[in-house]
């Protein structure tokens, strides 16, 4: 258990050094100055949330405005219809109720929309981790063809720049004109904002043994002991996220049609032949078949095949369906996959096996995962 939590530190740890160390040099405006200054939730550490703001992209309440902006401006699409909230909706928890992602013209991706609630602590961004920062994973979405469909970064910036008022706050902001960094620093810092932290749970775990009931305690016992969620799903007071940051195959999607080898050798001749680009796996990512390789697309090592980053279960109960492809519907649905010992394939994860949960054992379980959700959360759904 130790080993684990030490883990957990030091992935936080490494990333925050990523953060500090990226350096694009950004000039300041007068209005950067302006310290931005969170409400965080009970659960979060206050010098690990300053700890992960990075270097290079300060966080100041008229960033953060302009962040939000972009999000939801649906003209950084090639056709006005799609913004970064499309996917990822306040509505549902910053995730999405579609199956997978539809981007322009209604076409559809390969995988659900993660939530961007405490996106901010994710090692890397992505199921796949090909994004180390949010700051590059926001510039992921704009040039896919699938999802806002714009033909290049200088087209992105193009667009942004015949917005008078966009011009003008860049300006204040950053002190200097649009470009695609900054563009992806204004977001990066609004989704820095979306935490998650005063639930149910969070009281019950600072004491108040009265803030969940007795089912959703045995729940939370079987979560730690018989269930075995925790071996991936890890949860402690300075990493609060119930997950372990890294990869695993649990079987989800093997069973669709395609020769993983025969995709995985494609990949490997593309990184081969100078073809696999930042853009190039971006694409791969979301196109049939290939995204189903998972990590594989980012490590090339046969070990990750079928691999995805292990999500955390803050607000899991708003965030349905679930898994990398949207392939369960709900929460029980997950608890009796996992029941079942996941999917057979090659590459499982060693520790994916059967669980031999009774009925009233997964219903313990679901009830302790409901106690996730938060109260500021749930309170932000209600108000759209």
């Amino acid at each position: 258990m130790k080993n684990r939590l030490r883990g957990v530190k030091l992935s936080l740890l490494a990333a925050a050094i990523v953060f500090a160390a990226i350096n694009f040099a950004a000039p300041e405006g007068a209005a950067q100055k302006e310290k931005y200054k969170p409400a965080l939730p009970p659960a979060i550490p206050a010098d690990l949330w300053e700890m992960l703001i990075p270097q290079d992209n300060p966080m100041t309440e008229a960033k953060v405005a302009l962040g939000r902006d972009l999000y939801f401006d649906k003209r950084l699409s090639v056709d006005n219809t799609v913004s970064c909230a499309t996917c990822h909706d306040p509505k549902t928890a910053f995730a999405e109720s579609k199956i997978v992602a539809e981007g322009i013209g209604g076409k559809k991706g390969a995988r659900n929309s993660p939530t961007v609630l405490n996106a901010m602590f994710n090692v890397e961004q992505f199921w796949d981790g090909r994004a180390k920062t949010l700051e590059e994973q926001a510039k992921g979405p704009l040039t896919n063809p699938i999802e806002m469909g714009m033909p290049s970064h200088d087209a992105v910036v193009e667009r942004v720049k015949q917005v008078p008022e966009y011009a003008k706050r860049f300006q204040e902001v950053f002190g200097g004109p649009v470009n695609i960094d900054n563009i992806a620093r204004a977001i990066a810092s609004f989704e820095r904002t979306q935490l998650s932290g005063d639930s149910p749970f969070d009281r019950f775990n600072a004491g108040d043994k009265g803030a969940i009931n007795e089912q959703a305690q045995r729940g939370f016992e079987l979560f730690k002991g018989k269930g075995r969620c925790i071996t991936c799903h890890e949860f402690n007071a300075s990493s609060p996220f119930f997950t372990d940051f890294k990869y695993h195959n649990i079987g989800v999607g093997m069973k669709a049609s395609g020769n993983f080898e025969s995709l995985a050798r494609q990949v490997q001749q593309m990184a081969q032949d100078r073809r696999l680009t930042a853009e190039s796996l971006d694409r791969l990512s979301l196109s049939q078949g290939f995204s189903e390789l998972g990590r594989f697309l980012v490590t090339r090592e046969p070990k990750d095949i079928g691999a995805f980053k292990t999500p955390p279960l803050r607000d899991i109960e708003l965030t349905a369906p679930y898994m990398h492809d949207g392939s369960q519907k709900t929460l029980r649905e997950v608890i009796d996959f996992y029941n079942k010992g996941g999917e057979t394939n090659p590459n499982l994860d060693g520790g994916i096996r059967k669980l031999d949960l009774t009925d009233q054992e997964i219903s313990d379980l679901e009830a302790f995962l409901k106690t996730l959700t938060s109260d500021s959360v749930r309170k932000l759904i209600n108000e759209q």
